[in-house]
């Protein structure tokens, strides 16, 4: 087991230690014509970030001073989600590149391809009338040009006419302009290949910067600005004519931490209680970090309203933060934990199991305990923090069971990867005769960053089948 450990902790490093290789290797050396100020300042930033980031997931757990943690979480975290985008925008981009390449090589190709000229620089005419005289000189200016002081002699037993014509005719005259002009326009109009590389590789990367820093800022304001509420309705057999209607205000994986404080809790209070739900479900991890770090952050949960009440479960963050005493503090904050117990409501039984993470300190999810007593011909709603134990769920008979913890994914691809570690990512589904609706969480764990991952608060209205 520990060499699996020791294996996977590789193959992570190594694949990060390739992902900032090829950033720097696009943005910071492709980007920059010589060893310089910018690069030496790029090559600084990539070595940095990624220290932040392991900084910034380690100082929680080492319980490190929660101003630290702060201090860290927001470049730390931030840059885990821009490296992932940056090398998806790169990958992308890298189709592009020759094409642009293409393109410019024939665009310039087209550009100093020079047109037929007369030695003046003008363009040569269709056809140029001869004389007689012209005639007779032209051997001589298919030859070796003959110098000025090997005319002189012949040129003074000619008549003037005929001298003053061979005397300018004597003239050295040197390789014709036009040849000459248009091979210097060439050599300063077509670039050489490495500048070309060099626009190139600041279009594709600036592109591809652009493209990734985007998308980072747009999932991090969809965090920022607070859950959106969804509606679901889940018809239930059992469910008595009388309970049709129950609306449950399910809210799962808060996350508050050195991110996330008080202000998400105000945000998620207020947009719950403008639901006027009948109950309220907080279905795990509800913190990252010790009730002294994060009491003040949870305050606002005591605003909190509904007519039946707020329910807690745990969740395995709990378990990396104090699950005890943050037992005791959610029951300060008004709502009553369900530690592998249940609760008659009008028309149904809410039951509520502890994490399976819990099971490490001997305090796992106890389903006997919760439902094993209970009358089968009541319908049930059980509160689980991770979907992954509906089988348990199936076998005790339960109607509807509500949890949290894939997040959606979080960030795409993310729900690729989540889908192979739970039965549903997200929404509503049925196992059998047990229904199953798993919220994307109202917050963020990590990087505060949601990409096809929307935050929500899921208000679920039971429906009787007899109504």
């Amino acid at each position: 087991m520990v060499v699996v450990v020791v294996l996977a902790v590789l193959a992570v490093v190594a694949v990060l230690v390739a992902a900032h290789w090829y950033v720097w290797r696009r943005l910071v050396r492709d980007t920059t014509a010589a060893p310089g100020p910018a690069r030496r300042l790029g090559t600084v930033a990539i070595i940095l970030l990624p220290v932040l980031s392991v900084g910034a997931m380690t100082s929680s757990r080492s319980e490190a001073p929660f101003l630290l943690q702060q201090a860290l979480a927001w470049p730390g975290f931030l840059w885990l989600a821009t490296l992932l985008y940056l090398v998806l925008a790169l990958a992308v981009a890298e189709i592009g590149r020759p094409l642009l390449r293409r393109y410019l090589a024939r665009r310039d190709t087209a550009e100093n391809t020079p047109e037929p000229t007369t030695p003046t620089g003008q363009r040569e005419p269709a056809a140029t009338a001869t004389t007689p005289a012209a005639t007779e000189k032209a051997p001589a200016a298919a030859g070796t040009t003959p110098s000025v002081a090997e005319e002189t002699p012949a040129a003074a037993e000619e008549t003037p006419g005929t001298a003053t014509v061979t005397a300018t005719a004597s003239i050295p005259v040197s390789a014709p302009p036009s040849s000459t002009a248009s091979t210097a326009t060439t050599a300063s109009t077509a670039p050489t290949g490495p500048s070309r590389r060099l626009f190139v590789s600041r279009v594709v990367g600036g592109a591809a910067a652009t493209a990734g820093l985007a998308t980072v800022g747009y999932g991090t304001y969809g965090v920022l600005r607070g859950p959106r509420v969804k509606r679901v309705t889940v018809p239930l057999a059992k469910l008595p004519r009388s309970a049709h209607g129950f609306r449950i205000a399910v809210v799962s994986d808060i996350h508050l931490g050195p991110i996330l404080g008080s202000g998400h809790s105000r945000r998620i209070v207020h947009a719950i209680n403008s639901t006027r739900p009948d109950l309220i479900a907080v279905v795990g991890d509800m913190v990252d970090g010790s009730v002294q770090d994060l009491g003040p952050a949870a305050e606002p949960l005591a605003g909190l309203e509904a007519r039946h009440g707020s329910f807690f479960v745990t969740g395995n963050h709990e378990y990396f933060s104090g699950a005890a005493a943050w037992v005791d503090h959610v029951r300060e904050l008004g709502m009553r934990p369900l530690e592998n117990e249940r609760v008659e409501i009008a028309g149904f039984d809410l039951a509520g199991v502890n994490d399976i993470a819990g099971e490490s300190e001997g305090d796992g999810p106890d389903f006997v305990k919760a439902l094993g007593d209970r009358d089968q011909a009541r319908a049930s709603v059980l509160l689980a923090h991770q979907p992954v134990v509906i089988h348990d769920a199936v076998r005790h008979g339960v109607d509807l069971q509500l949890s949290g913890h894939t997040h959606g994914g979080q960030v795409w691809p993310g729900s690729l990867l989540a889908g192979f570690a739970n039965p549903t990512v997200a929404g509503l589904e049925r196992y059998e005769d047990t229904q199953l609706y798993v919220s994307r969480g109202a917050g963020a764990w990590g990087p505060p960053v949601r990409v096809g991952a929307p935050s929500d608060i899921t208000v679920v209205e039971l429906a009787s089948r007899q109504a």
